[in-house]
């Protein structure tokens, strides 16, 4: 970090020299993960959340850190990097997928001052073991072991997911009420072609998929309607995205998701994209698309997309939400949602 800078903690509340600056020293992290951690200690690292979509309902909080003046680091899987190189100001350390706490932690060690978690899992437990003198996180019943500040808890109504995240960063005085943090990333300049992207696979569980027979139907009108239409392949899914297009007759592009981060500009290239609840539209609108989600078993009051420009679509049934992959029941939730709601939450956004 540069000379002459401190960062300390003050009974709640990270403050460094240029705090109340308008930007403040940002680190950068680049390479290996033995080269990626400076030599010296600086301020806070974030662990990423390993669930897609919930990696990407911490942007604001993890933005909002960056605005404070705070060095600011986040430990995540390698297949996340590239997700997380899309904010600035960001230094970014990722672990390969067989990665050991105690590997992760002999190169942490003495280079932070403090370590923010959400979720038990390899990060922070490395925290622990690197022995990070400040060790934050939600004051949840099996986290908590890990930490040295749990912080407290929203008790009230059901909130956006995203809430979860920034209460926490609130709860250290910084101020997260700010449009830019909830701003997709800017990946490039060139504006959407006219091309409408179906995403009938969901990484979530068969229970969130809707039916292939609906999908077709769906692929169909926006064919007749003369819109060029693409198809997703999910990388380990059911490989619904190359039977879908199959059936399209070879009109339909297929787009095959692998990896997930490395797909965002795939993603921000369409002028509108239809997905089944997964990762996918998740990372889609963090690319700067516009989605139209079909829910079933999730709540989108909980977990819908970041914005204002998405649409979701749902059949509320009484066994739902369940949040089950599979459903034990007769998979009502989607079965029951018509095409014809659908393809009008279609238009609304292309028209």
């Amino acid at each position: 970090m540069p000379a002459g800078r401190e960062v300390k903690w003050h009974g709640g509340l990270w403050q460094s020299a240029n705090h109340r600056q308008k930007s403040g020293w940002h680190a950068a992290a680049d390479a290996a993960l033995s080269e990626q951690v400076s030599n010296e200690q600086t301020g806070m690292l974030v662990a990423a959340p390993e669930r897609w979509d919930e990696a990407c309902f911490t942007v604001p909080a993890v933005r909002a850190l960056v605005a404070s003046g705070l060095g600011v680091g986040v430990l995540c899987p390698q297949a996340q990097r590239e997700f997380w190189q899309t904010l600035d100001g960001l230094a970014v350390i990722d672990f390969p997928p067989q990665a050991k706490p105690k590997r992760v932690a002999a190169e942490l060690r003495g280079k932070w001052q403090a370590a923010l978690g959400w979720e038990c899992g390899l990060a922070v437990e490395a925290f622990r073991i690197a022995g990070i003198a400040r060790r934050l996180g939600p004051n949840e019943p099996r986290l908590k072991k890990f930490l040295t500040h749990p912080l407290p808890l929203a008790v009230g109504p059901l909130e956006h997911r995203v809430r979860y995240y920034l209460a926490a960063v609130e709860a250290l005085g910084v101020e997260t009420a700010k449009v830019g943090y909830f701003a997709p990333a800017t990946l490039n300049d060139d504006p959407p072609s006219a091309s409408v992207l179906l995403c009938p696979d969901s990484d979530f569980g068969p229970s969130h998929e809707w039916p292939f027979v609906n999908w077709l139907a769906i692929g169909q009108r926006l064919l007749e309607k003369g819109r060029q239409v693409a198809v997703a392949n999910v990388a380990g899914g059911r490989d619904i995205g190359h039977n879908l297009a199959e059936n399209l007759g070879g009109s339909a592009e297929v787009i095959q998701i692998a990896p997930h981060a490395g797909a965002m500009p795939l993603l921000a290239a369409h002028r509108l994209i239809v997905a089944a609840d997964g990762s996918l539209p998740h990372l889609a609108s963090h690319a700067g698309a516009t989605c139209v989600v079909l829910y079933g078993p999730n709540d989108p009051a909980w977990k819908r997309p970041l914005g204002k420009r998405h649409a979701v679509v749902r059949r509320h049934v009484e066994c739902a939400p369940c949040l089950l992959p599979k459903c034990p029941l007769d998979g009502r939730c989607q079965a029951e949602l018509e095409v014809e709601r659908v393809w009008l939450a279609i238009l609304g956004k292309l028209e």
